[in-house]
């Protein structure tokens, strides 16, 4: 027969799935120990779910049963050797219809009742073999626990008995479910849907606690969510191994052998982990309850499984009741970019507003279930519940970190030795520092004199490569403003490429406005765009308001098509030259011009409203080398309002004013040929059109110079023309 010992292994050992896992775990449980070891291995070679793991000795077991003298194989390998009942056998009134899983002593079946109603349910037997008093102890300790509890949220007991060869099970409700992260993780739960969830699951527990239970192996796999009318429902399962605190479950004895962990080793609390059994209360469920609410949380437990089951008994017993673990959202920090966003998206948010979100309150409260020192944990699954609620509420929650005292108390307690070291040494450091103060005064001051030093040749190397890139500008403006006299002006447009201008002078302003209309009249606009935008910085502080360079810069870009940043350009020109002051000491009319090459918001349109004035009353007091220029701006501003009426009126007047030739004259009839066709005057506006597209043809064929010229205008004031006859040529023909 074997050892209680063997068979309390074996136990464990078949909840371990993983080959190496289990391997690891038999290594540490029976040591040196080979008998031990040997048993349990012929255990589990012959057990249903062993699989590959020790295939290499079933041969020699099967041969050994086969064997003659049968006498020494022993009766529990015989006993597994014997089938487990078939999806077509009976158990009482119960058909088996298939098998829905198995632990380290139990099968749990589909069944079929069909006397004195019909339904399916499900049904818990133990293992062939595993009927050791321990085990049926444990397992009717289960039957007696959920027999007592009557909650929406915990699997009720529908039936006990036993078979013939007085193998005990027990029946209850069949839940369709899976385990409560699965379900959080494949749905994309939120995070307030899982709160939700898990207030409901801290009412069961609550259910069971008065009732005098403690489930004691709370863990996804055992709180399954089913789909009641669509509305999701956890059911809290497995009271295997369930302990009374207020009455005797079975007559029988549960009994926990010394170094035996009752429990899965990620979610049991520290006081599990002393192995007596006798100290726990209903604040051990609180600390599964907070280690679930991690999970669902940030996807991962306080300490890793894997990284448990590697550890011997002394080693995990230490990191669960000694090692602080990370709070949920220090948790999260530590994983890498694509593990972050996979563990947000599974939650719904993104993942800077998934750790904010777990910052503060929701990491108070799974720490404040996580405590070692139970008494600072919630007193009652429903406290903890209640608080969730507060969160969810936007209340504030009841939970709090806890005291830096109260840290260092905990801290000294469990490093004695490390904190009479420190206090030693720092005993020395103290007299070593009076020794010390002396030589570190003159150290520092022997520093200052080094930094000042080295200070003021930085200081002189600075003026240094100043002077040099001054120099250097000098020369590159001298270079090119002689390649401009030779009309060679793409030599010199590179030529002042290559180096940044320090302290630009009149003299290289006026080079880079040349070049800068050299790059225009040539097509060449990214070019241009760098010369003008230079210059439009400068600042000038004897220019009073918008200049020509702004007019040249907002032509540039729109040429170029870089229509985002026209935008922001004419945005900061009339925030800058808009105002009532400004607007009249500027010429309103360019500003206009310059703001409005492209349709306009409204926003913009009524900043230009104190321009709009200035130029109106510079019109009303008569200008006649002005008015074409002002009038067509008034015009071009009228049109983009949409008020067609005055647009036209602007139009004529401008038309029919003394030296109304060149760039006006062509704005004016592209603004009029629009205000007409939306008058719908479509003739009078495709025959204006037609003037105006002649005339603006006429001026570019005849080829834009660097200067004012005989066709009455700058190379800007045409293209703002042209700018404004395509978008009439879009709209009308």
């Amino acid at each position: 027969m074997s050892t209680p010992r063997e068979k309390a292994v074996f136990c464990e050992a078949l909840e371990i799935t993983d080959p190496e896992q289990r391997r690891q775990f038999l290594d540490q449980a029976c040591g040196a120990d080979k008998a031990l070891r040997e048993g349990v291995e012929r255990l589990l070679a012959l057990s249903q779910n062993a699989g590959d793991f020790f295939s290499e000795c079933r041969p020699a077991l099967e041969a050994a049963a086969a064997d003659a003298d049968s006498a020494r194989v022993p009766l529990e390998i015989k006993s597994a050797l014997e089938a487990e009942p078939c999806q077509s056998s009976r158990i009482g009134p119960y058909k088996l219809l298939q098998k829905l899983g198995e632990g380290g002593c139990g099968l749990v079946y589909m069944a079929e009742q069909e006397q004195p109603i019909r339904r399916r349910v499900a049904l818990k037997i133990i293992k062939l073999g595993m009927d050791t008093r321990n085990v049926i102890a444990r397992f009717e300790a289960e039957r007696q626990a959920l027999a007592l509890m009557d909650h929406p949220n915990i699997a009720r007991v529908l039936d006990a008995g036993a078979t013939e060869t007085g193998r005990p099970y027990f029946v209850m409700e069949l839940v369709h479910g899976i385990k409560i992260t699965d379900y959080c993780d494949q749905n994309r739960v939120s995070m307030q849907e899982r709160l939700e969830l898990f207030v409901q699951v801290c009412n069961a527990v609550q259910h069971a606690h008065q009732k005098g239970i403690i489930h004691r192996d709370l863990k996804p796999s055992n709180i399954l969510v089913t789909m009641h009318d669509g509305v999701p429902a956890p059911k809290v399962i497995d009271f295997g191994i369930a302990k009374a605190t207020e009455q005797r479950l079975t007559d029988k004895t549960l009994f926990t052998s010394y170094a035996q962990l009752m429990g899965t080793p990620a979610y049991m609390s520290p006081e599990q982990m002393e192995l007596s059994g006798l100290n726990l209360d209903t604040r051990s469920d609180i600390y599964s309850l907070g280690v679930l609410l991690y999970e669902l949380l940030t996807g991962r437990t306080p300490f890793d499984t894997a990284d448990l089951l590697k550890l011997g008994v002394d080693e995990l017993r230490r990191t669960v009741c000694e090692q602080e673990p990370l709070s949920p959202s220090a948790k999260l920090q530590t994983l890498n970019n694509e593990e972050l966003a996979k563990t947000a998206r599974g939650l719904q948010v993104e993942a800077p507003r998934l750790v904010s979100q777990l910052r503060g309150d929701l990491d108070w409260i799974v720490l404040k279930c996580l405590e070692k020192d139970r008494t600072r944990r919630y007193a009652t699954a429903n406290g903890l519940a209640e608080d969730i609620e507060r969160y969810l509420r936007e209340e504030a929650v009841l939970a709090r970190p806890p005291s830096r005292l109260y840290r260092v108390q905990k801290l000294v307690r469990r490093n004695r030795m490390a904190f009479l070291l420190g206090a030693a040494a720092t005993a020395a450091l103290f007299l070593g520092s009076i020794i010390s103060t002396s030589l570190l005064i003159k150290e520092r001051a022997a520093s200052r004199r080094a930094e000042a030093a080295r200070q003021e040749a930085e200081a002189a190397h600075a003026r240094e490569t100043q002077l040099r890139r001054e120099a250097e500008s000098h020369e590159a403006v001298r270079k090119a403003r002689l390649l401009m006299a030779q009309n060679q002006y793409e030599q010199a447009d590179e030529v002042l490429g290559l180096i940044r201008l320090e302290k630009p002078s009149v003299e290289s302003q006026a080079l880079l406005r040349t070049l800068g209309d050299w790059n225009a009249v040539n097509s060449r606009w990214p070019r241009a765009i760098e010369r003008f935008v230079v210059l439009v910085q400068l600042d000038l502080p004897d220019d009073p308001g918008v200049t020509l360079d702004h007019f040249r810069l907002g032509a540039a870009l729109v040429e170029a098509g870089q229509r985002n940043d026209y935008e922001r350009f004419r945005q900061e020109t009339v925030l800058r030259f808009g105002n009532a002051s400004s607007a009249v000491s500027t010429l309103p009319d360019r500003l206009i011009r310059t703001c409005l090459m492209l349709p306009a918001n409204r926003q913009l349109l009524e900043s230009l409203r104190p321009a709009a004035e200035a130029a109106e009353r510079e019109l009303a007091g008569g200008s006649p080398e002005g008015e074409p220029w002002i009038s067509s701006a008034l015009a071009l501003l009228e049109y983009r309002r949409g008020d067609d009426l005055k647009a036209a009126a602007f139009c004529t007047r401008c038309l029919n004013s003394r030296g109304a030739k060149g760039p006006p004259e062509a704005l004016a009839r592209v603004v009029l040929a629009l205000a007409s066709w939306r008058l719908e005057k479509h003739e009078q506006g495709l025959a204006t059109l037609k003037q105006a597209d002649e005339q603006i043809n006429l001026a570019f064929n005849k080829g834009l110079g660097l200067n004012l010229h005989s066709l009455g205008g700058y190379w800007f004031d045409w293209v703002l023309a042209r700018i404004l006859l395509r978008e009439g040529q879009e709209q009308v023909l």
